[in-house]
């Protein structure tokens, strides 16, 4: 159930997000430093869910945004927040634990392979 001063935030499943990020599609991973670190989808752009409210500039407006966390729980509470501040995103549904439970490759900072 949507609280009442939630708007409606899209809802995507894994096979619905596109597997690269560039230019006007953005996945905005929301998880704390230390789960980005372990592994993150190559071309994400990170912002730890508490620092979204400062950082938010840093989010293209116009973008086709996807938002994940862990499981996607964080990430709603996100795509909830930036829809009411005038952006349009779309929640990863099952979070990073979708992202590679579909066999979709994970890449720590250095290029090697990742874990979530």
């Amino acid at each position: 159930m949507v609280a009442m001063d939630d708007v409606e935030v899209a809802q995507a499943e894994i096979a619905a997000v596109p597997t690269t990020f560039e230019g006007s599609v953005v996945l905005l991973d929301v998880r704390e430093d230390d789960e980005w670190q372990r592994g993150h989808v190559a071309g994400a752009q990170h912002i730890p869910m508490g620092d979204v409210p400062a950082r938010m500039a840093e989010i293209d407006p116009d973008a086709e945004l996807f938002v994940v966390c862990h499981a996607g729980g964080r990430s709603l509470r996100v795509a909830n927040y930036l829809a009411r501040n005038g952006y349009t995103p779309v929640n990863v549904n099952g979070g990073m634990l979708a992202w590679t439970a579909a066999g979709r490759p994970v890449v720590t900072d250095d290029g090697g392979v990742g874990t979530v």
